[in-house]
């Protein structure tokens, strides 16, 4: 009788044993999903604006904005379209803790002049800006 009550009492603990990973399944698929029910990372951003809209050639001016959804410190700097490129200037700062910047600017092609910021992982807005 103790052999014959082992072994029910063993394929007792073996059948649970088999059906409690399937219990388990559901659990464990839940908490696989739940990573993917979590909102994703806000993507960067920069503003840009500019202190005029016209200027004389080589006259100084502001470039200035703000960031969001990136580490303050982070370098920022501006960028010129020539042709269908967008060359970087000598232009570049690193952002305070709020995420602003204050560019000093000097351009001395004349004509209209397309200018953005970049850094953060973002790109800001073109600004124009004529040189006469």
């Amino acid at each position: 009788m103790n052999r014959l009550s082992l072994a029910v009492a063993t394929g007792l603990t073996a059948a649970t044993l088999l059906t409690a990973p399937a219990a388990y399944a559901v659990t464990a698929d839940a908490v696989a999903a739940a990573p993917a029910l979590a909102p994703a990372a806000a993507k960067p951003s920069l503003t840009a604006k500019a202190s005029v809209s016209s200027i004389g050639a080589w006259q100084q001016f502001r470039i200035y904005g703000s960031g969001k959804n990136f580490k303050a410190g982070s370098r920022v700097t501006l960028q010129q379209l020539q042709g269908k490129k967008w060359v970087s200037l000598p232009a570049s700062m690193n952002t305070n803790h709020a995420l602003g910047y204050n560019l000093r600017v000097k351009i001395g092609i004349k004509g209209r002049n397309q200018l953005r910021i970049v850094g953060g992982g973002a790109i800001s807005n073109v600004v124009v800006v004529n040189v006469r």
